[in-house]
């Protein structure tokens, strides 16, 4: 029986940036890629009332408009925690609730947030799985791939947490295979080297249309970024300035360069994405109006759940604030804050250091997006960052 070796690193596999036709490489024809990042959870950031639900119908419905206003994809999170973890009871898994929605939606690129090393998930689960889905979406759906940062997490799968580099080689090895399955004409073998799955005469088809699905992966660490520029398509960056915009613009532009630098000698393309909170009005004064009825019903909220456990990520620690200016703690990122054009002056700034896309978040999702998308969106274009 006929037998292929995996191939580290996927040399002379190819991915959804070599084909010209792929929903990624049609979305990258825009200046600046647009995504939404929703919440299949309930996450409470301040009393200040919101439409906002963890409910599929209502991420679903969001998605939705999102894509009639022409964006690209749609992210959310997934946290395995015990009771009491989450700020509410609920929290749908976001590999199923993205997938979800591929069959509900015909444009817009659905990115499912996994635990790879969680429990641990097969590598020929992930790739028929995801090329099944690949094919659901025609060619519209990837996996936004996550190591665990809290030991709480991995104690729950009865796991001790794993060190933080050491998981980046594991997922390097996982994605080795993953993409040989997804790409081989023969049966595969395998046993893992750092890792704990072995293969034998492994086999899916179908295989995915593009390649394989797309990658994406947020990290800011030396080992993160080392995989992320061998793996993903898209990389999703934290700012080391804190939240505030001055702050990122200051110190994200040598994190940028680091990134693009390491995919370049790689041979990789890969795009750079920050995920910022957008909170806006017609006029510089409502705006301010609005984040100050949020910031006070904040102040009547406990800790989140991002303080009640302990984590090893690198990306979050040490955020440096160099001008001394605070953000908001609303949730996102960093925090664009403002009327239309002074939403689209940050947005452009950012654009101007090396973002190449902005997968926003909202404090109320369904009325923010509609002002988005009538007053804010249009400068966009007017501006050239997006086109029709």
């Amino acid at each position: 029986m006929a037998t292929s070796s995996i191939r580290p690193g996927g040399p002379g596999l190819k991915g959804p940036w070599d084909f010209p036709d792929s929903p990624l490489n049609r979305a990258a024809r825009q200046p600046l890629l647009l995504g939404l990042f929703i919440s299949l959870q309930d996450i409470h950031i301040s009393n200040h009332p919101t439409s906002n639900s963890w409910t599929f119908d209502y991420n679903l419905d969001v998605v939705r408009r999102g894509e009639e206003l022409g964006f690209d994809l749609a992210f959310s999170r997934t946290q395995w925690l015990p009771k009491g973890g989450y700020d509410g009871e609920a929290s749908l898994d976001a590999f199923v609730g993205l997938a979800a929605m591929a069959a509900a939606t015909k444009d817009i690129m659905l990115i499912s947030t996994m635990h790879v090393l969680y429990g641990p998930l097969h590598p020929l689960h992930i790739a028929k799985y995801g090329a099944s889905l690949d094919h659901i979406a025609k060619g519209r759906w990837g996996i936004n791939i996550v190591t665990g940062h809290r030991a709480v997490e991995h104690e729950m799968f009865g796991w001790q947490r794993i060190e933080h580099d050491k998981r980046y080689e594991m997922a390097g090895e996982l994605f080795d295979v993953v993409n040989s399955l997804w790409q081989e004409t023969e049966n595969l073998s395998y046993t893992g080297k750092v890792s704990p799955w072995r293969l034998e005469n492994a086999w899916i088809t179908p295989k995915p249309q593009y390649g394989r699905p797309l990658l994406v992966n947020a990290t800011g660490s030396p080992a993160g970024i080392e995989f992320a520029t061998h793996y993903s398509d898209l990389i999703f960056i934290t700012s080391p300035g804190g939240a505030h915009i001055d702050s990122a613009l200051e110190k994200l532009p040598d994190h940028i360069n680091t990134i693009k630098a390491a995919a370049e000698a790689a041979g990789r393309k890969i795009k750079v994405l920050i995920n910022p909170i957008i909170v806006s009005r017609d006029t510089p004064e409502e705006a301010e109006a609005y984040l100050q009825k949020i910031v006070e019903g904040k102040s009547q909220r406990k800790g989140t759940v991002f303080e009640k456990y302990d984590s090893d990520a690198h990306a979050w620690r040490g955020r440096q604030d160099p001008r001394n200016k605070q953000g908001f703690g609303l949730g996102g990122n960093i925090e664009i804050i403002g009327s239309p054009e002074q939403v689209v002056e940050q947005i452009q700034a950012l654009h101007s250091i090396g973002i190449d896309g902005v997968v926003v978040n909202f404090y109320d999702f369904k009325v923010d997006l509609e002002h988005f998308g009538t007053k804010i969106l249009p400068l966009l274009k007017k501006d050239g960052l997006r086109v029709d």
